[in-house]
């Protein structure tokens, strides 16, 4: 951020977005363009004075660390095909789950691979589902919390049974590399929730990462291999970093300026390494699942 002869420059590099603006001469307003991935936008800011301005809205307090939250009450709804939103957001105890399958939920709420579910039935990859609630415990939900909250609703909503066996599995082992760990201890809420940004543009993923530890990352890039990815790395406590890979090089310019792919953008850029390995792994044998009915 810069601020020179009344010109207002701002840039946030991870999310490829920037501001350009001038001061006006009462210093009450700052017209400028606003530009986001290649697009541009005009955009004014206004001083909020007075009746105009407002209080900063107090950060959600976590809930209880021994706390085992349950629904106090959830509605679920076919999602619409036609919608572009998808997403899990949650504001303190509040949840909303937008265009998700059962698949998804499972994998989030056990952190599994779908590659570690058995006997499901075909429509869990394809319908998706709506989800509006809050958890009958105040304050926000950490990562297990959160997890606690989706297993409970497709027990509850979707009559899931399910049990554990070990099977052999090619899985990716998560270790820390032979060099220096290029990764940085968060200065983050060591109780609180993660925090992940990605997004995809050209065979290519950019993945702004705070306040996760090692086993979480594992979870979150379980979603995005064809295995499940384990932790081995022994590192404890939270970090922060950003990691940058071409998922498609088909997809990719043939410029030479696309990251590297993931297993050699992990070693360079977060001084960590995948490997595949084989072994006894849990799977998830899907007894009995049903649609639920709305409500």
């Amino acid at each position: 951020m810069s601020f020179e002869a009344g010109a207002v420059r701002f840039a946030v590099a991870a999310i490829e977005v920037s501001y350009e603006g001038k001061l006006s001469a009462d210093g009450k307003s700052i017209a400028g363009q606003w530009t986001e991935r290649g697009q541009a936008h005009p955009l004014t800011l206004l001083r909020a004075d007075g009746d105009a301005a407002w209080a900063i809205p107090e950060q959600d307090k976590a809930m209880a660390k021994g706390a085992d939250p349950d629904w106090e009450v959830v509605t679920i709804h076919k999602g619409d095909p036609n919608q572009m939103n998808s997403g899990l957001n949650v504001q303190g105890r509040d949840i909303v789950v937008e265009r998700k399958t059962v698949e998804t939920l499972l994998l989030a709420g056990y952190g599994v691979h779908e590659s570690q579910i058995m006997n499901a039935p075909d429509w869990i990859h394809s319908d998706l589902w709506d989800a509006k609630g809050y958890a009958d415990v105040p304050g926000q939900p950490g990562l297990t919390q959160l997890q606690t909250l989706l297993r409970k609703l497709l027990v509850e909503r979707f009559g899931l049974v399910s049990h554990t066996e070990k099977r052999d599995l090619t899985v990716y082992a998560l270790t820390v590399g032979k060099g220096a760990l290029k990764i940085e201890k968060s200065a983050g809420d060591p109780n609180g929730l993660p925090n992940e940004n990605d997004r995809e543009s050209g065979g290519q993923r950019t993945m702004q990462l705070t306040n996760i530890t090692m086993r979480e990352f594992c979870l979150m890039m379980t979603y995005f291999m064809d295995r499940p990815v384990v932790d081995k790395t022994g590192l404890a406590g939270r970090y922060d970093f950003l990691l940058k890979y071409t998922f498609d090089e088909t997809r990719a310019p043939a410029d030479g300026s696309a990251p590297a792919t993931i297993f050699t953008a992990i070693q360079e850029q977060l001084g960590l390494k995948l490997e595949p390995v084989k072994t006894a792994t849990d799977v998830m044998v899907i007894d009995k699942v049903e649609r639920p009915g709305e409500n």
